[in-house]
């Protein structure tokens, strides 16, 4: 059962970036994200508000931190992804998600000084390479001019703003419980993406309301939202965070299959060198450093 619900949750993250991208000509991308998280605290309130009402002292003393989490997972994450595949593929917006432990590993070095051995940093550089492979669609001349997507430089951001998350989340305090902290991060992220959605309106940026953009941000309330963070707690509490974690490499595939079958996008070769670049940074930066770092350790 948790490999089932591991690889449903990978498959509904995927799915998030192409469904996003389906409807990205009816539904503007600010609108989207709060749409999403409005209709998704909606069906959590019921239950969150009693959690909310007894933990209000501990979320009151650590609104700050809980605050910045909730801005840079609920609010630029998913507002960037949005915001990217207005003008990118899906495929290229969830291949370049694969980079998240590389970044991950490149900020807990710069900024918590945890040690990264020389192998660890040639694997960050060979996926640093894959990323731009992605990103300049492997064309030598969009470097050369820096004439790169703005759809693909917001995936970047996002990819950024997650991994800043992912290591911030060690501040998380810790008598709070994983689905009130949930819960408070999309409080935090529907209050903070209101004005922004607002303003959206007010430039003259309309959804259209139809059974496809309708399915769409009902889908994305509830399967990558909230049955997502259901299916990967409990994946996580009985296989482990370090097998659990290794499902998130099923994504890159899965966004392939699902572009191509829903979108119609064309696989480029440039789109094969890119992951295949990043997954062998993975391979050195993540699995043989952390072999080579058990190895140093002392028994």
């Amino acid at each position: 059962m948790p490999y089932f619900l591991l690889t449903m949750t990978v498959l509904f993250w995927a799915g998030n970036f192409v469904t996003a991208r389906g409807v990205h000509g009816d539904f503007p991308p600010l609108t989207m994200s709060f749409m999403r998280w409005g209709i998704a605290l909606l069906i959590i309130l019921p239950f969150l508000l009693p959690r909310l009402l007894r933990k209000w002292p501990l979320i009151r003393a650590n609104l700050p931190i809980l605050s910045v989490l909730s801005v840079l997972s609920v609010v630029c994450f998913n507002s960037f992804i949005y915001l990217g595949v207005q003008t990118t593929q899906a495929t290229n917006a969830t291949l370049m998600q694969s980079a998240i432990p590389i970044i991950i590993l490149v900020f807990t070095s710069l900024f918590l000084g945890e040690t990264v051995v020389r192998r660890q940093w040639l694997g960050v550089a060979i996926s640093l390479a894959g990323i731009i492979t992605l990103v300049s669609k492997g064309d030598p001349e969009i470097l050369r001019t820096f004439s790169f997507n703005s759809g693909d430089l917001w995936i970047l951001a996002g990819v950024l703003s997650w991994s800043a998350y992912s290591v911030m989340l060690r501040l998380k305090p810790m008598d709070l419980d994983g689905f009130t902290f949930f819960g408070v991060t999309v409080v935090v992220g529907v209050i903070v993406l209101f004005p922004f959605m607002v303003w959206e309106f007010m430039s003259g940026a309309r959804p259209v309301w139809n059974p496809q953009t309708v399915s769409a941000i009902i889908y994305m309330a509830i399967c990558p939202s909230i049955l997502a963070y259901i299916f990967w707690n409990r994946g996580v509490a009985e296989l482990g965070p370090a097998k659990a974690g290794l499902f998130i490499h099923l994504m890159p595939p899965f966004g392939l299959i699902l572009s191509v079958i829903f979108l119609n996008e064309a696989v480029e070769p440039f789109h094969f060198i890119g992951i295949g670049l990043i997954f062998s940074g993975i391979y050195l930066a993540i699995i043989t450093g952390r072999s080579q770092n058990d190895k140093k350790s002392p028994a």
